[in-house]
């Protein structure tokens, strides 16, 4: 594995997660991209989409400015998990089932409003603390790939 190469592309891969995620994704996507139903799945496809989109952006980007070798199959098999695992991520029953298995459902509700109520409007949950961690998670992996 060329570490150089590994650097690079985690690099590129998180910073298009910060704009993807932060500043691309539409606010009608971040508020639907988790409800049940067609629409929920449509939303959270589309942000995935302009997220997929953004990180191949930017890959190529690094690749333009630093001659740095990247192959084309490892960068779509790359993208391929970070999609994947983002729109599982995003969709919440796969994240919340998947902390509530291995002891986190304490730490995915902190912050949450209470059911019913709107009392909490943050950034600053435990549902996001884990969804953050888990995106950067598959970034990582998603890095080996490409390296």
């Amino acid at each position: 594995m060329n570490g150089m190469l590994f650097s690079l592309a985690f690099a590129a891969l998180y910073a298009a997660h910060m704009l993807a995620d932060h500043w691309i994704q539409t606010q009608h996507q971040a508020v639907t991209k988790a409800r049940p139903g067609r629409a929920g799945r449509v939303s959270c496809a589309t942000h995935v989409t302009t997220y997929t989109l953004t990180a191949a952006l930017v890959l190529a980007a690094v690749a333009w400015r630093t001659g740095a070798p990247l192959n084309p199959g490892r960068c779509a098999l790359a993208l391929l998990v970070s999609a994947a695992s983002h729109y599982f991520a995003d969709r919440r029953t796969g994240l919340e089932r998947l902390a509530r298995a291995v002891g986190k459902q304490g730490l995915f509700d902190l912050g949450a409003p209470r059911p019913g109520r709107d009392d909490n409007p943050s950034l600053g949950t435990g549902a996001y603390a884990l969804d953050q961690s888990f995106h950067i998670a598959f970034l990582f992996v998603s890095a080996l790939i490409i390296a």
